[in-house]
Parts: structure tokens; C-alpha cells; sequence
């Protein structure tokens, strides 16, 4: 349900049924088709958005191109600094003890 109700795709559902309403009654022309493909183009890279989501809440390997292989690239970065910072400090303790 979560997912559902992401703002990318409440976007794309609003500006689909807006863009629908719209040419509903005017005759079919090339700005209309480029609408509709832009349409498409927006709900299938929300669509995307959302299953990448999921594959990363899963801890499922997400593509590199995708936002959330950014923000799961940074929170790996911020866990190695930290794993680092507390070896040196158990190294630092070590020689501490020995002294």
C-alpha cells in the first residue's frame, strides 16, 4: 500500500486523467500523440521508481542508474567510515593497554 501512494505516482495518475479531460474532445493531432507519449514516458519512470523502492527496502541489488542505488551507495560509504573509525579507535585502545 505504501508504494501506491508514492508522489511520482499520484503524479502521473493526476496529470493522466487531466491530459485525458482535455483531449477528450479535440480531434487527434501530433501535439496530442507527443502529450500522450510524454504521459507514458512519466507514469513508466514512476512506475520504475516504485519498484526500485521495493527492491531496495528488500535489500535487493538496484540498478546503478537508479536513485536508489545512490542513496544505498552513500549509507554503505557512511557504514565503511564508521566500521573504520571504530577499528582505529580498538586499535588505538590496544596500544593504549600495552603501553
Amino acid at each position: 500500500m505504501r508504494y501506491l501512494f508514492s508522489t511520482g505516482l499520484i503524479a502521473a495518475i493526476s496529470a493522466g486523467v487531466s491530459l485525458l479531460r482535455g483531449t477528450r474532445s479535440e480531434p487527434i493531432t501530433w501535439r496530442a500523440v507527443l502529450s500522450w507519449v510524454s504521459w507514458g514516458i512519466t507514469m513508466a519512470l514512476a512506475v520504475g521508481a516504485v519498484v526500485d523502492m521495493r527492491r531496495e527496502r528488500r535489500g535487493i541489488v538496484v540498478d546503478a542508474d537508479s536513485p536508489q542505488s545512490v542513496k544505498k551507495s552513500k549509507k554503505a560509504q557512511r557504514l565503511q567510515f564508521r566500521s573504520q573509525k571504530a577499528l582505529a579507535d580498538a586499535q588505538g585502545h590496544a596500544k593504549d593497554k600495552r603501553s
